[in-house]
């Protein structure tokens, strides 16, 4: 199948990537050209601008957005609507807003244009590990991306099938699910990110509470100086608390046990807050995410080692930039 791909970055250019080794074709764009040049070299088409991408695709076109939300995202879908036709599909796979999901879907249905919102989680580890996708948009359009979803989508790997689940539609058993109409993808991504915070900050704080163990402040007999990365590593095996997120949290206590390269400040995206904005407008008592996301304001003004190991864990699965490295 052909997809064109707008938006080369972190993620973007994985996805093509992914995609190519399944046999799809993609046309790739990026205001970088270097980006796109590095992709033409892997044997993808590169494009001179959105209008080129749009004109070296078969009907119906499919184009995949992977942008920054915002002015970013909404000003190319805006570009790409004037230049396709009815029936082609415009993908927005970022962490959009999912209102704004539900606006475009309805601005794009006269001119006879699908709109699809793609909640794609996989980071930077996407490429081999697969993209765990939530999916928002018609039947027709969701169906039609199917063989291009299937390509990018974990797969079942050896997870065992959960019992009970007979019946019920496989994809979600693949790594993505059709969540609902314009919008339901994204939505489904932005609850998914508020949970993470929650995760994240669980973590830090345990590890916190570890690291100060051997603080002045307790009497000597009650005083550990405790191995981080030894206690990591054994919570990954047979813990009820091992994860992903644990996996990245070891390596990144495994370089450096004092997470010294990162300074503590820790962003926001964007999905945690719309995540508290959610519960509140359905009255829902979400005390750990509001906290957890009250904690990454609070450690814009001072810095923490759990702060620090927030950081190192969204390095890790992400590539999130927070410090500077040493060359």
């Amino acid at each position: 199948m052909q997809l064109g791909v707008v938006g080369l970055g972190r993620m973007g250019g994985n996805i093509a990537r992914r995609l190519a080794r399944a046999g799809h074709s993609c046309v790739v764009w990026d205001r970088s050209t270097s980006a796109v040049g590095e992709l033409a070299g892997e044997g993808m088409a590169g494009a001179a601008d959105l209008a080129d991408l749009v004109s070296k695709l078969a009907a119906p076109r499919a184009v995949w957005v992977m942008l920054p939300a915002g002015a970013p995202t909404e000003e190319t879908v805006n570009a790409l609507a004037g230049l396709m036709s009815p029936g082609d599909i415009i993908i927005d796979g970022g962490n959009t807003f999912y209102k704004d999901d539900i606006r475009r879907a309805e601005t794009l249905e006269p001119q006879g244009i699908h709109y699809v919102d793609v909640g794609t989680s996989g980071g930077v580890w996407g490429l081999e590990r697969g993209y765990c996708m939530m999916i928002g948009g018609t039947k027709e359009a969701v169906d039609h991306l199917d063989p291009i979803l299937a390509a990018l989508a974990p797969g079942k790997g050896n997870i065992p099938l959960t019992p009970g689940r007979e019946g019920r539609d496989p994809r979600a058993e693949q790594g993505y699910i059709h969540a609902g109409p314009a919008g339901a993808g994204h939505f489904v991504k932005m609850i998914h990110n508020g949970i993470e915070y929650g995760l994240m900050q669980a973590y830090a704080e345990g590890f916190e509470i570890l690291k100060n163990k051997d603080s002045t402040a307790l009497p000597a007999n009650e005083r550990y100086t405790l191995n981080m990365p030894d206690i990591a590593e054994v919570w990954r095996r047979g813990s009820v608390v091992s994860s992903w997120l644990l996996d990245l949290t070891s390596i990144a206590l495994a370089k450096d046990e004092q997470l010294s390269a990162f300074p503590g400040e820790v962003a926001d995206s964007g999905e945690g807050r719309w995540t508290v904005m959610a519960a509140v407008e359905e009255a829902v008592s979400a005390e750990v995410l509001t906290a957890a996301l009250y904690t990454r304001f609070r450690s814009r003004q001072d810095h923490t080692f759990g702060e620090k190991m927030l950081s190192a864990m969204r390095f890790q699965f992400g590539g999130h930039t927070e410090f500077k490295m040493d060359k």
